[in-house]
């Protein structure tokens, strides 16, 4: 038995994300006491696997495929399965990001197993195994029985910390059955962004809502969010009088992400908004109206304007900077 784990990997690279499944596969699995197998696929180098192992992982097992090195929902679902099956994993966990929640309503139904989507804390008790999850997008709380012989779990971001572990993990390589035949989804052309941080891998975000008054009055958005090496984000409302690019749009209908520092300027905090940012870390929040809703999410809150509080904000980083 073991917990399996499917760390994604960007360019060859694990983010804070991937370790963080880790670590929290690495408590559920001390609470069910069996070992931990991360499950990676593409071209990772061995001294970047092994990092799994310092959060907590037993096993790697590596799995590298020309036919796998473009997400396809049904492959991606048809490998994860087969190694799951191969190390009898009662417990298999993703993030809840899109790849996520791509994922894992099809490993549910292909292993007969029951899914607990948006954990956001340990399961309160494995016999039987009660988790802790999000819904109403983020708005309530439930406490859910899983009763199948399996479970697939995603788990929210940020929502539990790194542990370090003294683990020093077994790289073992996979052979997969996935032949040519079995790719449905052909990628004929990537185009990137470049020159810019995307906002979904951004691990602080500065976003502007309708209290910056105008698209003129961006400067100090753009200036603060490339002093702190972040992405720039935006309201609904913003987004739909073409003030910025619905790329940056952030909400329930927008972007969800889920980033380390969310500074919220001029922005109110409609429901919807708040549903796409809720997975944040910790959120700053400045507005000139102290009973905007978005204090009440928020973990420090600036009643003032923002014109004047976001050059203070520019000062204070570049001194602190030089």
């Amino acid at each position: 038995m073991a917990v399996l784990v499917f760390t994604e990997n960007w360019d060859g690279k694990f983010k804070k994300l991937s370790f963080e499944l880790v670590s929290y596969a690495q408590k559920v699995a001390e609470k069910l006491n069996v070992p931990v197998v991360a499950i990676s696929i593409g071209e990772v180098a061995e001294e970047e696997l092994k990092k799994l192992g310092d959060y907590g992982a037993d096993k790697v097992v590596s799995i590298t495929n020309e036919y796998l090195k473009t997400l396809d929902n049904q492959v991606y679902t048809k490998v994860i399965s087969e190694v799951a099956q191969k190390e009898n994993a009662k417990v298999i966990l993703l993030s809840h990001n899109n790849t996520g929640k791509a994922l894992a309503p099809r490993l549910s139904v292909k292993l007969k197993a029951a899914m607990g989507s948006g954990l956001t804390s340990l399961p309160s008790e494995v016999d039987p195994f009660t988790v802790h999850k999000k819904v109403f997008t983020g708005k309530a709380f439930a406490n859910v029985e899983l009763n199948s012989d399996i479970k697939v779990l995603t788990l929210s971001q940020n929502s539990f910390k790194l542990i370090s572990s003294d683990n020093n993990a077994t790289i073992e390589d996979y052979s997969t059955s996935i032949q040519e035949s079995d790719i449905k989804t052909r990628v004929t052309s990537t185009d990137k962004q470049t020159g810019k941080l995307l906002l979904t891998d951004a691990e602080i975000v500065v976003s502007g809502g309708r209290g910056m008054k105008s698209p003129d009055n961006w400067g100090p958005i753009e200036e603060l969010a490339e002093l702190l090496g972040a992405a720039t984000a935006c309201s609904r409302p913003v987004s739909d009088e073409g003030w910025r690019s619905h790329e940056e749009h952030t909400g329930q209908t927008g972007k969800i992400i889920a980033p380390n520092l969310y500074i919220a300027a001029g922005i109110s905090g409609a429901i919807q908004h708040l549903a796409g940012i809720s997975s944040a870390k910790y959120l700053v929040a400045i507005n000139t109206d102290p009973d905007a809703p978005i204090f009440e999410a928020a973990d420090y809150g600036i009643v003032g304007d923002v014109h004047k509080i976001l050059p203070e904000l520019i000062s204070i980083v570049k001194e602190n900077k030089s």
